[in-house]
């Protein structure tokens, strides 16, 4: 559909609106049950309800997106991927526009996507307490300063990993990690002193609480290259018409054995072979993006506004 952006970008945003309101009035009411009725039984079944009505809402807003804009795919590696088993999915991170487009990239070909949240971000109208109800992980985040005064909390972070892993054993789940733990901007990799070209360095620490948990649940590491071929750009500016091709590149790796037991905090090694593990993916990637920049160069840098 062809619409000048000052018409484009309103409609698609009343549409979204209109969609996720509806979502959350099918949610809410198993929401308040769920939060009622502490019987496992009871919480399993309005969770698996309320996850159809997130991927049916998935399923809304690409509609919204199809009938709204007139963006070019590239996707490639969907094969051997099943609703009924488990993935741990890692991707390179530029807007958040990414996890609009690795939901749609993935809804309903693996389980429904959660991925680790704020704490403050519970209280966002609507969506926070539907991200709950959907067991999304909520994590509070403290600063080294804080940690120094508060040594206590230290191991806060892995404490309630465990706990929200504990809520997803003996079901199929795909958990998303983006690894660099901020959108990636050319002065931040420079700043950090980032050893790849076009990625920031990956932070396995919580990679290793996950995978410590619940790591032979999962079936692979889903690895997501995403590439914007005239530039990231944030959630408003796509629906101004703003993103007009999405290169999408999905591989699969088999976590080994050794990385699922091992105690991040405290052994050298163990930190040691992640951390090497996890680098050789993110060279792959890294040259992989290098390959897309010189057939497609960015018209913006990545994670900037337009």
């Amino acid at each position: 559909m062809i619409l000048p952006a000052s018409i484009k970008a309103p409609l698609a945003a009343l549409l979204f609106g209109f969609n996720t309101f509806f979502a959350c009035l099918l949610i809410y009411p198993l929401a308040f049950v769920k939060f009622l009725i502490p019987l496992s039984r009871v919480h399993h079944f309005c969770t698996q309800m309320m996850v159809r009505i997130g991927e049916l809402w998935i399923s809304g807003n690409n509609l919204n997106m199809n009938l709204t804009q007139n963006i070019s795919w590239k996707i490639d590696g969907l094969e051997n991927l099943s609703h009924e088993k488990s993935y741990l999915i890692v991707c390179n991170h530029q807007s958040w526009m990414d996890i609009v487009i690795l939901q749609r990239v993935f809804n309903r070909k693996i389980p429904f996507i959660r991925f680790f949240l704020k704490y403050e971000l519970i209280y966002v109208p609507l969506l926070g307490w539907a991200w709950w109800a959907l067991d999304f992980p909520f994590m509070k985040r403290h600063s080294r300063k804080y940690l120094e005064l508060h040594p206590e909390k230290r191991n806060e972070d892995y404490e309630s990993t465990k706990k929200a892993c504990a809520l997803f054993k003996g079901q199929s789940v795909t958990l998303l990690n983006f690894l660099e733990g901020t959108r990636f901007k050319k002065t931040k990799q420079l700043a950090t002193q980032s050893p790849f070209e076009n990625l920031l360095t990956p932070k396995v620490g919580g990679l290793a609480f996950v995978l410590n948990s619940m790591g032979e649940q999962f079936e692979s590491l889903i690895d997501v290259t995403l590439y914007y071929p005239q530039g990231a750009v944030e959630l408003w500016d796509a629906l101004k018409g703003r993103l007009p091709e999405v290169v999408v590149h999905i591989r699969q790796h088999k976590i080994p054995s050794n990385l699922m037991n091992g105690n991040y905090s405290i052994d050298r090694n163990y930190r040691i072979t992640l951390q090497k593990w996890v680098n050789e993916i993110w060279k792959q990637k890294d040259e992989e993006l290098k390959k897309l920049r010189l057939v497609s160069p960015p018209g913006i840098e990545p994670g900037s506004n337009v």
